[in-house]
């Protein structure tokens, strides 16, 4: 019955899998329930074993908090020194992680998991930092207390009274490779404590005090001796399920129950309840639902999908299997999830039928190896009565918001055995027309096919009609003794026995067949679905557009007007400032959005929380917060509570929270990359006025002051240097302040160009004659072939790119040197060019020279602030052209900037 060959693309999975964790890093974690136990001791005890064993084990980072015993066992390994980080005027020891990458040891160790690093670090949490080891390749030890996962932190909070700010995820607990426990009773650790082994004494009676009561100990050790079972049964599942062990392993308790549109359901749920309680064990209520069940009326898979909402408030885990058999569905999910507990109802067959149909438990008994079925019954009356106060129950409509009307099938019914008629009369018709010239084998294909087509277009019961129809009319026409129904031959009775046979088994398989072919394409539709979401999701670059496309998309699949909430600054759900797209819901009930948001559940229509609602209203969450209620309005509730529908909508929710959850982290992340730029622009001006600026007005100041204070002791020539030496710092601060206004206002974008139409010469020209100064009689060659076409730009701005490219080049270059100023042309574009014969440009700074503030290390003693190619940069784009520096053959630099010719001058008229 059941096929055990695995399947070949949970294989290929698995080995993908398996290949990446084969290039990442292991990670071990030291998990215990509080702090005192012996985490960092063990950690150190196996970071000692591993190195005996000629492993290359370092140290990154390890908090002793000065115990004795924890010192001692670092002695003898190595240590890698901390990075040091000043904040707010104290330096602080972090974890250098390029210092560890560098080193790329076999295994390292890095304490306190959920450690915070200090602002400037390159992450913001020591699990990010090891992350990143682990994708180097390196192994990793580390530690974690119980009351730093995020997913305990409101329950720990509760128990213990404390908030813990520092949390980790539960993915990366449930991502390692490894969790040691280390244990320690309670009293013990409280010895621990009063003895100082722990804490400082002073502390110690603190933390006896509040954390370290005796009631929060427990409490937490049991969490921490759960979590670790738990992480422990999955390594279990995760180890059967790769090496495809398909037997029941007893060694947690897990309790399946099945249900079924039946009045025993209710009872096998809280049946299931009551073992699971007594038993301590997780439990799953799952339907399966085969091609016979997806058939059945709206009432019964209403119950169906009120079961299952009442086994998920008693706490239960709920599925929908879908397969062609009851039995081969529960026993491969039972064997997929190690179940080793089925509640199911006795069988409703008895008798002849239970022996000649079969039944579920039967199957169940006899393939369920190494399972225990325990199964519910109740008496016959008492089946009826429940089915009839279970269907009274729709009729009234005391399920809320499930009074939909539902249209009658019977007519559809009598319309498929008209047709099984009508088309078992065509087939007779065609047999009488061929009949004599074809065999009798012939004739029954004739009807066969018409079964084949019944079974297709009307189901199983039209095309068993159709079947029994016509074997009774080929042997009454076409079987001798004619107009009869007795057989004269028995070859011929063979015949219609097997044409018999062969038509229910046709119509069988043909309407199983199209049961599944809906199925598959129920199910490629929801893939597509889910697809075009995604696709339409990660387009969109802001909260709104991720909203109207969420609302288009629910309004298309659940044909239902939606609304997306979120709350305002103070917490209180508001409607969008945004125009409403047709398919929105106008006037959702704002006190029950702000329910659903204050106690992260769904309530509205059809919930057991203000049912009187019109609309039905889900929280969706970034990550473990949830950040907006969904507010939809169904045309049928079925559309949206039906099994299948609601994981539907739960995926379509999980995308929309991490669609806003990736956007709100690119917007933070913008304006963290603006503030570190402010920053950055704050500290450079800073430096700029204490250095570059605070130099010259020294200078100035001190050559004032002894013009000034002269008494007739200078000459004449000295009384010129100083004037001179005032007037030359004072230009040099003054273009150092040009600079910076220059900057700030290409920055700003307020910038308005000039353009004109000039020729080069009279460009290049100028810049010779305004720089005669600077260039102190340096020799420049220029380079100007004839015939150059003129250049349509501001000229006073490319005057200022030449003059900066120029005094650059003074700064970084010998006096006794000559510049070269080349001009090249092509129809698109001219190139400018400014040469020197220096030291030339450090290799890969090429384009960081035009980066704001950045200066070489060949700084000369009076330089700028690092803005003058910045400002050549910003004035050649704004332009249209780019710019760029290369070092020259035989030593120096060539700095070029390129302008396009965009259109040709105008021609003067004669």
């Amino acid at each position: 019955m059941m096929q055990e060959r695995p399947d070949p693309d949970e294989l290929l999975a698995r080995v993908e899998r398996d290949n990446a964790k084969a290039r990442r890093g292991r990670l071990k974690i030291f998990f215990g329930a509080a702090a005192g136990v012996g985490k960092t001791f063990a950690m150190l005890m196996a970071a000692r074993e591993r190195r005996n064993e000629n492993l290359d084990v370092v140290v990154g980072l390890v908090e002793t908090h000065g115990r004795k015993d924890t010192q001692a066992m670092l002695e003898g390994l190595e240590v890698l020194p901390g990075r040091k980080i000043e904040y707010k005027g104290t330096v602080l020891s972090e974890f250098d992680i390029d210092a560890a990458i560098k080193r790329r040891p076999a295994i390292i160790l890095v304490d306190e998991l959920a450690h915070t690093n200090a602002p400037g670090s390159r992450h913001p949490k020591r699990w990010q930092d090891i992350y990143e080891l682990l994708d180097a390749g390196i192994d990793v030890y580390t530690a974690l207390n119980v009351q730093h996962l995020e997913s305990l932190n409101d329950d720990i909070g509760q128990i213990s009274g404390i908030r813990v700010w520092e949390t980790v995820p539960d993915t990366v607990f449930e991502d390692a490779d490894e969790i040691e426990l280390v244990d320690l009773p309670p009293d013990e650790l409280l010895l621990r404590l009063k003895e100082g082994k722990i804490y400082l004494p002073q502390q110690a009676q603190e933390a006896i005090k509040h954390f370290f009561r005796k009631g929060n100990l427990i409490a937490l050790r049991e969490l921490a001796l759960r979590h670790t079972a738990n992480r422990v049964d999955a390594q279990m599942l995760d180890y059967r399920d790769g090496h495809a062990i398909r037997d029941v392993w007893q060694v947690n308790e897990r309790i399946l129950v099945c249900i079924g549109p039946s009045p025993l359901a209710e009872r096998l749920v809280r049946a299931g309840k009551r073992l699971a309680t007594s038993l301590r064990a997780e439990w799953i209520v799952a339907y399966v639902e085969t091609p016979e069940l997806q058939r059945m009326s709206a009432e019964k898979r209403d119950s169906v999908l009120r079961i299952l909402r009442l086994a998920e408030q008693l706490g239960a885990e709920t599925v929908t299997l879908s397969a062609p058999e009851l039995s081969e569905a529960i026993i491969r999910f039972s064997r997929e999830r190690n179940i080793n507990k089925i509640v199911l109802g006795k069988p409703a067959r008895r008798g002849w039928r239970r022996w000649l149909m079969g039944s579920v438990v039967d199957v169940l008994i006899s393939h369920a190896h190494n399972i225990n079925i325990y199964l519910l019954g109740s008496p016959h009356q008492e089946d009826r009565g429940d089915n009839a106060s279970e269907l009274s129950l729709f009729k009234r409509g005391s399920l809320p918001g499930l009074r939909q009307r539902i249209p009658s099938k019977t007519k559809k019914r009598y319309v498929g055995y008209i047709w099984a008629v009508g088309v078992t009369l065509l087939s007779t018709l065609v047999g009488h027309l061929v009949f004599g010239r074809l065999e009798l084998a012939n004739l029954v294909m004739v009807y066969l096919l018409g079964v084949v087509y019944i079974a297709t277009r009307f189901g199983r019961g039209p095309s068993i009609v159709a079947s029994v129809l016509g074997v009774g009319i080929c042997d009454f026409l076409f079987v001798e003794p004619y107009y009869s129904f007795s057989v004269a031959d028995s070859q011929f009775l063979i015949t219609l026995l097997a044409m018999l046979v062969v038509g229910m088994v046709i119509s069988n398989l043909t309407v199983n067949v199209r049961s599944q072919a809906k199925v598959a394409a129920h199910r490629e539709r929801r893939a597509a679905v889910l697809y075009a979401m995604s696709k339409d999701l990660s387009g969109s670059q802001s909260v709104d557009a991720v909203v109207r496309t969420a609302v288009r998309h629910l309004n298309s699949e659940f044909s239902s007007r939606t609304v997306i909430l979120f709350p305002n600054k103070q917490g209180r759900i508001v409607y969008p400032r945004q125009a409403p797209l047709t398919e929105s819901l106008l006037g959702a009930d704002l006190s029950v959005a702000q329910w659903v948001f204050d106690h992260n559940e769904m309530a509205g229509q059809g919930t057991n929380t203000l049912p009187g609602a019109a609309a039905i209203y889900f929280p969706f969450k970034d990550e473990d917060k949830v950040v907006g209620v969904l507010a939809l309005l169904p045309v049928n509730l079925r559309r949206v509570f039906l099994p299948e529908q609601q994981k539907l909508l739960e995926t379509f929710l999980r995308q929309i929270g991490q669609a806003i959850a990736r956007i709100r982290l690119a917007e933070h992340a913008r304006l963290t990359h603006s503030q570190i730029e402010a920053e950055r622009l704050r500290n450079s001006l800073l430096s700029a006025i204490s250095h570059d600026l605070r130099t010259p007005l020294a200078t100035i100041i001190g050559s004032a002051s002894a013009l000034a204070e002269d008494q007739g002791q200078l000459q004449n020539q000295d009384k010129l240097d100083l004037s001179k030496a005032i007037v030359d710092e004072a230009e040099r601060m003054s273009s150092l302040v040009n600079n910076i206004l220059d900057m700030a206002r290409l920055d700003a974008g307020v910038l308005e160009l000039n353009k004109q139409w000039h020729p080069v010469e009279e460009v290049i020209g100028t810049v010779l004659t305004v720089a005669q100064k600077q260039l102190a009689g340096r020799q420049v060659q220029v380079y100007l072939p004839s015939g150059m076409p003129m250049i349509y730009a501001d000229a006073v701005m490319i005057e200022q790119v030449l003059i900066n490219l120029l005094e650059n080049a003074v700064r970084y270059t010998p006096a006794d040197t000559a510049l070269e100023i080349t001009v090249a042309a092509s129809p698109q574009e001219v190139q400018i060019s400014v040469s020197d014969r220096g030291p030339g440009i450090p290799a890969g700074q090429e384009e960081r020279l035009f980066e704001k503030f950045y200066q070489t290390r060949h700084e000369a003693a009076q330089s700028g602030v690092g803005l003058g190619l910045a400002i050549c940069r910003a004035i050649v784009e704004v332009h249209g052209g780019h710019i760029h520096a290369a070092n020259r053959h035989g030593g120096g630099a060539e700095f070029s900037f390129v302008l396009p010719l965009d259109h040709p001058p105008p021609v003067p008229a004669e």
